[in-house]
């Protein structure tokens, strides 16, 4: 039986965590991912990890007991341009501005993440400086139009066309920019009590 439930449906971190050879299966619950206005932006995505670790650990505790003792894994990225948060676009337009906003820019990658475990929480969160080349109007739209990454904060995947292309520099964990910063979560379950 796995060790670990994965509290998401990002295919992304499904690879990720195939890539690090953990064991795992997904159960994701969905939840409102609102917060409140009054968190620190980098607070946000710790926030809505542990709604969403929360939410699996009832689904296990009322269907599948006997996934109780597995340690639950969730993750949020958030994109942040200065002090706003660049959501997931809803339609082509959207995409098309959260694009245009990053162009020539540096913006921040944090993702927080959530272990549950037998009554264990440890929380973290990663931050990643990704700074864009400046994206003319016809590289934004034939990205969208192609990729069209409307379940992607900030509206783009950096492991696609405009990634390769349009990304001048990234400081810190590739991978964290991918959804999920899989090195130092691997580091952090070596300090659970895993039995």
């Amino acid at each position: 039986m796995p060790s670990f439930i994965l509290a998401s449906q990002s295919p992304r971190r499904k690879t990720l965590l195939e890539w690090a050879e953990i064991p795992f299966e997904i159960i994701v619950s969905d939840i409102d991912e609102s917060y409140p206005s009054s968190l620190a932006i980098e607070e946000v995505p710790v926030y809505i990890a542990k709604n969403k670790a929360l939410a699996v650990k009832e689904i296990i505790l009322s269907t599948k007991p006997a996934l109780v003792n597995q340690c639950i894994i969730a993750a949020d990225t958030v994109v942040v341009l200065g002090q706003t948060i660049i959501g997931k676009p809803t339609n082509k337009q959207e995409a098309i501005e959260s694009l245009l906003s990053l162009s020539g820019q540096t913006h921040k990658v944090i993702t927080g993440v959530v272990l549950l475990h037998q009554g264990q929480e440890i929380s973290f969160s990663e931050t990643t400086l990704v700074e864009f080349h400046v994206l003319t109007a016809e590289q934004i739209e034939f990205y969208v139009d192609k990729y069209k990454p409307y379940d992607k904060a900030g509206g783009y995947a950096i492991q696609e066309w405009i990634g390769v292309v349009g990304i001048k520099k990234i400081t810190g964990d590739f991978y964290n920019v991918m959804g999920l910063p899989v090195s130092k979560l691997v580091q952090t379950i070596k300090q659970l009590d895993i039995s």
